[in-house]
């Protein structure tokens, strides 16, 4: 039976997004080689119309497909940031792409299959669900990584994101099993029924969420699970990289925050430890690895591993606090979109600076880019002054409401060790930042002119990270009412 038109409504971002993946597979061959732009044109368009598509969700609140899917304020906030993240990597990658030799029409259409598959884990209310949505998610993703077919690296961080993500699907596997054989159910709400009521196999129950943590761990990038981190991200073409480092994080917490809090929100003492231990070990493993990078893609992505630490802390918090998790789970979402900008902005301005082949990726080739390319060089400031948390930056009110939901719910120690590798942090953000002012250029060298896609994505991320800033209220406002949604 085909399904209500409200379903239809409720899954508008994802059917828009395949219709125009498929349109683009479909048109990109006809399309003569110098007018290429047709298809990156309609990339842009299809993510802007998924993005926009967003109301359709909004005005049709509730079950969808069957109890598979729900739109509430948590799913709707998750698709706001995984769809406008795809739209910015889809506006900034053109450039590369042309520079790379590389500019194919399937580039777009996996970004969009990859973003359809991560709108359905913000909205999954069902684990086999999640699975459907992290297998499309991945799978593209899997692609895209090895999209430079001409770099050996490349292959290399695609076979190496290829094998570790699968072992990750399996733990995911066996962990929906177990929890189906201790529950009799897949479904979050039944899952929690029993959990509430101590009705199912305890030790199938534990064993079943940890093997559903590992596998979520792994998209999250956090300790022990982040060893492909660094080598997926530093040989996969820097727009994916992007993508990486904002979308699936964003779903993966989407995913581990309805587990947590939807099916296991009555059973903390099952998950409270897991999340604290990982928390403090990614805050350290993350700060500590990136502090010796001279690799600028390489120590991003120990950044990323560290800042998933980060949102960790605001999880566990949100755990210890009991009824009154709200404030943590606020904190995350909040610090999720501060996090996208803080990437997004960041990555873009490493692609447009790499230049031919990703020649120019270590941290020394920055000097002297402030009197050569000053405007790109004080947005790369601000991004990594962000991601410090400094004031007057997004980075900055996103700590401070992690810091004051753990202080709230009594994790001292997990305080201590944010603060202690913050600081940690600042060695590497601000070495940067040095490179770029205060040493002169080893040899001669002019940056490419900054495209108007690369700009429109510079200034949409710096603006965004200085509003929330100084504007934080309504964004803080929504992510309250969505952590509510998980009640």
């Amino acid at each position: 039976m085909f399904p209500p038109i409200q379903d239809m409504y409720r899954m508008a971002p994802e059917l828009v997004a395949c219709f125009f993946g498929m349109l683009i597979m479909v048109v990109d061959p006809f399309v003569p080689r110098e007018r290429k732009d047709i298809s990156a044109n309609l990339g842009v368009l299809g993510s802007l119309a998924a993005l926009a598509s967003i109301l359709l969700m909004v005005r049709h609140p509730g079950e969808g497909m069957y109890g598979l899917l729900v739109v509430d304020s948590f799913s709707v906030f998750l698709h706001l940031i995984i769809f406008a993240a795809a739209a910015l990597v889809i506006l900034a990658s053109d450039e590369y792409l042309k520079r790379e030799g590389i500019l194919q029409g399937e580039f777009y259409a996996l970004v969009l299959f990859a973003t359809c598959g991560m709108g359905i884990m913000t909205s999954a209310t069902e684990l086999m669900t999640v699975f459907v949505g992290l297998e499309i998610s991945s799978i593209a993703s899997y692609i895209l990584a090895c999209y430079r077919r001409a770099t050996p690296k490349s292959h290399e961080s695609a076979m190496k994101y290829f094998l570790l993500g699968s072992f990750a699907t399996a733990f995911f596997l066996y962990g929906v099993a177990m929890v189906y054989g201790a529950t009799g159910s897949t479904s979050l709400l039944a899952i929690r029924t029993v959990v509430a009521h101590s009705a199912g196999n305890q030790v199938l129950l534990t064993l079943g969420f940890g093997m559903l943590f590992v596998g979520m761990a792994f998209k999250i990038a956090t300790a022990p699970f982040q060893i492909w981190t660094p080598d997926v991200y530093e040989g996969a073409p820097t727009p994916v990289t992007a993508l990486l480092a904002s979308g699936p994080k964003a779903a993966a917490f989407a995913v581990l925050l309805r587990i947590v809090f939807t099916a296991f929100g009555d059973a903390s003492s099952t998950w409270f430890w897991i999340v604290w231990a990982s928390a403090a070990l990614t805050m350290v493993v993350g700060n500590f690895a990136a502090v010796v990078q001279s690799n600028i893609k390489r120590m991003l992505a120990y950044s990323s591993i560290a800042h998933a630490g980060y949102l960790l802390v605001a999880v566990a918090a949100a755990g210890a606090a009991g009824e009154n998790s709200d404030a943590g789970i606020a904190a995350v979402l909040f610090y999720l979109v501060a996090y996208a900008l803080m990437k997004l902005g960041a990555f873009t301005i490493v692609s447009h600076l790499g230049g031919s082949g990703e020649q120019r990726l270590a941290i020394d080739d920055y000097a002297g880019l402030s009197t050569k390319q000053p405007l790109t060089a004080l947005c790369l400031s601000l991004f990594l002054l962000s991601l410090l948390g400094l004031p007057l930056t997004a980075g900055f009110l996103g700590k401070l409401y992690i810091f004051q939901a753990a202080l709230d719910a009594r994790l001292i120690w997990l305080v201590v060790i944010m603060a202690v590798t913050t600081v940690v942090g600042a060695f590497y953000y601000l070495r940067v930042i040095w490179v770029m002012y205060f040493r002169e250029a080893q040899q001669e060298w002019t940056p490419v002119p900054v495209t108007p896609g690369v700009a429109s994505v510079m200034l949409i991320t710096a603006v965004g990270i200085l509003t929330l800033f100084f504007a934080p209220g309504p964004l803080l406002a929504f992510a309250v009412r969505s952590a509510a949604a998980l009640r």
